[in-house]
């Protein structure tokens, strides 16, 4: 193992977090931003990249975590290690209401693809990179841009998904079509492509973009319901735009309704 091994607890069922147990000098990595509470004894770092190739020169690390700008991420990840004797515990929490995901790499041949925000922890020795797109129209049309993460090695890893998690085995050919906001990730084996939608009505009228994801087996693929692109949007339309009042959504009394329930913003 070049991954640290670590035993894992995942906690709630729509607001969850895992919670990891580290062994004496064992360590986990994580994005800025995710951690939510940890044992006493257990030190934190900030380093370049993500920590996994020891040996490497001051340049190489730069260039390693200058990858990661591409996928919108900083050039530093945390480091939480287990310094003194006896197990610790520390925990991490989604960033919105959904699904932590744990991830075994041994069981997707030590590489797994997810969308470039998805990461959330992994075991110290896990490699998170990125993931060049060969295909020029899933660059274009892909939602995500022609950049996926990917995360590569022999230990655990943890992603997060909005709302409910869905998990496809798709057989050899097997094709699934998917609005591209909603994938969490897949295994290296699945094929990634985007197909047009079609149609004048559809392209014009439907609301649900130009685009298909389609995603064809051999492999694993994780899909989210509630993508956090789509509840920011529906929050954005809700709220009061230029400093105004609300539309009064869900009352034919609009304003009236929100006095009578005790709003009374004017």
């Amino acid at each position: 193992m070049n991954a640290h091994e670590i035993d894992y607890q995942i906690f709630g069922e729509e607001m969850q977090y895992v919670e990891l147990e580290l062994d004496p000098q064992e360590a986990v990595i994580a994005e800025a931003g995710n951690f939510m509470m940890m044992d006493n004894g257990i030190k934190m770092d900030t380093i370049f990249g993500d920590g996994s190739k020891q040996n490497e020169g001051f340049l190489g690390k730069v260039l390693g975590a200058g990858k990661r700008l591409l996928t919108g991420e900083s050039l530093f990840m945390t480091i939480f290690s287990n310094e003194v004797q006896g197990k610790k515990k520390i925990s991490f929490a989604s960033p919105y209401p959904g699904k932590v995901i744990p991830i075994d790499l041994t069981r997707f041949n030590g590489k797994f693809i997810c969308q470039k925000d998805a990461f959330l922890c992994a075991a110290k020795g896990v490699s998170i990179g990125i993931e060049f797109s060969k295909k020029l129209g899933r660059g274009f049309f892909g939602g995500e841009g022609f950049i996926m993460q990917k995360i590569e090695g022999d230990g655990m890893a943890f992603v997060h998904a909005g709302g409910t998690m869905a998990r496809k085995e798709l057989q050899p050919g097997e094709k699934l079509k998917v609005d591209t906001g909603c994938i969490i990730g897949f295994d290296q084996t699945v094929d990634y492509d985007i197909e047009f939608i079609g149609g004048i009505r559809n392209t014009l009228f439907g609301g649900e973009g130009l685009f298909f994801a389609t995603l064809t087996g051999p492999g694993t693929v994780y899909i989210q319901s509630l993508p956090f692109s789509r509840l920011a949007s529906r929050i954005h339309q809700a709220a009061p735009q230029g400093g105004g009042k609300d539309k009064g959504e869900g009352s034919i009394l609009g304003g009236i309704g929100d006095v009578i329930s005790g709003d009374n913003r004017f």
